[in-house]
């Protein structure tokens, strides 16, 4: 009878009688609980190697092959012998192997058909945007070189300093809101601001309600479940409670500003979307009807619900999968009423186009500036406090309320470290701001000094 000579050999050996099975002696190596040379408990393993090589992988196999082993034990009655551990540590490392693979596999498969992820420009849209002067090699690119420090080396201060902690970073209860009654509300001539924390505002102008990047998500990710949640946990209003809205105007495709759960509720309220280049795919993916949304590029002028907006540059990025990085386009807005003008900055960094925009469209009565989520590592694509008020000051602005903070951490910064510094700089400018309560209206003539983070 042939024996085999390697110990980590792995066989299944059918014995022909039960006198063949015996000429094994004590060359063959039973998986059975009852062998002496495989206790496994007391770590007598006879003639098999107890050196490192099995590491801990010993105490997990225990635990799983105990059921295998009573199986084992009863196959040995019936004539079948099993040969050698080593090789069932192969399989099970194959069936590891396996896992993460199909793990992979499921991911890939979640970011290519889930419609949180929307869904991207043709290649004949691709081909119409490429005659134009802020899209090069299948990707917008913005008016300036903006650079984001993203390789290892650059980012290592950035991992020791998320990893250090900052107990500052949200605030440790759930903050304040005020209620809001829609049903009471009727959009008036006089235009009124409601700020939902972050960048989710209503505007109430020439009898229209506009919502700017409606985000009324639980967290800015694209599972709802992880990432930072909201720090008023609840909203001031419900979603169903909303009358119908007259105008969505977004500013790029990013979590925080286009919510997929958020759209999905909301659609059938909406009368119109207004989106930057691109972003139309991701709403229709979501079911709002293509003859509900304009497209507009940066410096067009249209007329929209009454209202005149223009589509105006920013210094940021867009994308929301792993592989479609600026194929839609991010943008700042112009809105003007019969009396009111406002501008909304969108996500940006500080750059010359604000001057250009407060020369071509200025001065403004109110301002809703980017203000939080900075950081030195990231400074071209999201402003400082203090650039954020220069910004409101090239634009012309005549009052500003400082948005993109209080809802999310999205940085490494105190959560009220944005409105502080913004303050501070404002009074240094003489600019009046403005920082009301999430769910608060106000007119833009209203005095709002509060500072009800302090409380």
């Amino acid at each position: 009878m042939r024996t085999s000579r390697r110990r980590g050999v792995v066989g299944v050996l059918r014995a022909q009688n039960r006198s063949e099975s015996k000429s094994f002696g004590t060359e063959s190596t039973s998986f059975s609980p009852q062998s002496k040379n495989f206790d496994l408990q007391s770590k007598n393993f006879g003639h098999l190697s107890t050196s490192r090589q099995f590491g801990e992988f010993h105490h997990t196999l225990i635990t799983a092959t105990r059921p295998l082993s009573l199986k084992v034990a009863s196959l040995e009655r019936k004539g079948v012998v099993y040969v050698d551990y080593i090789v069932l540590r192969e399989v099970v490392n194959m069936l590891a192997l396996l896992l993460i693979a199909a793990a992979i596999v499921a991911v890939i498969l979640f970011i290519r058909f889930h419609p949180v992820f929307g869904s991207n420009p043709s290649k004949e849209v691709k081909t119409e945007y490429s005659s134009l002067e802020h899209y090069s090699n299948g990707a917008f690119v913005n008016q300036i070189p903006t650079e984001m420090a993203t390789d290892f080396r650059s980012m290592l201060p950035v991992l020791k300093e998320f990893l250090k902690g900052n107990p500052n970073r949200q605030p440790g209860q759930p903050i304040p809101t005020k209620p809001l009654q829609f049903s009471k509300q009727n959009p008036n001539q006089t235009t009124k601001v409601t700020w939902f924390g972050h960048s989710s505002l209503l505007l109430e102008m020439d009898h229209k309600r506009i919502l700017l990047d409606p985000m009324f998500g639980k967290a800015p990710s694209p599972i709802p479940w992880f990432g930072n949640k909201r720090y008023s946990k609840e909203l001031p209003f419900s979603v169903d409670e909303l009358p119908q809205i007259d105008l969505v105007i977004l500013s790029h495709d990013h979590y925080d500003h286009l919510d997929y759960g958020t759209i999905k509720k909301l659609k059938s309220k909406v009368n119109q979307f207004l989106v930057p280049l691109g972003v139309s795919n991701h709403l229709k993916r979501w079911g709002v009807e293509p003859d509900r949304i304009q497209e507009c590029n940066w410096w067009d002028e249209i007329v929209a619900a009454g209202v005149t907006l223009v589509c105006t540059p920013a210094r940021h990025f867009s994308g929301r999968s792993l592989t479609n990085r600026n194929s839609t386009l991010w943008c700042s807005w112009v809105i003007k009423g019969t009396e009111t003008k406002i501008y909304f900055s969108g996500d940006s960094g500080y750059g010359p186009h604000f001057k250009e925009i407060g020369e071509k469209y200025g001065p403004f009565d109110l301002t809703l500036m980017e203000c939080g989520q900075y950081h030195e590592k990231w400074a071209a694509i999201h402003m400082m406090p203090e650039e954020t008020v220069q910004a409101h000051i090239d634009v012309r602005g005549k009052r500003m309320i400082p948005i993109h903070w209080g809802a999310f951490t999205l940085s490494l910064h105190d959560w009220t470290d944005p409105v502080e510094r913004a303050i501070t700089a404002a009074n240094g400018n003489n600019v009046m701001i403005s920082t009301p309560h999430i769910g608060e209206t106000i007119s833009l003539e209203e005095e709002q000094p509060s500072k009800w983070w302090k409380s």
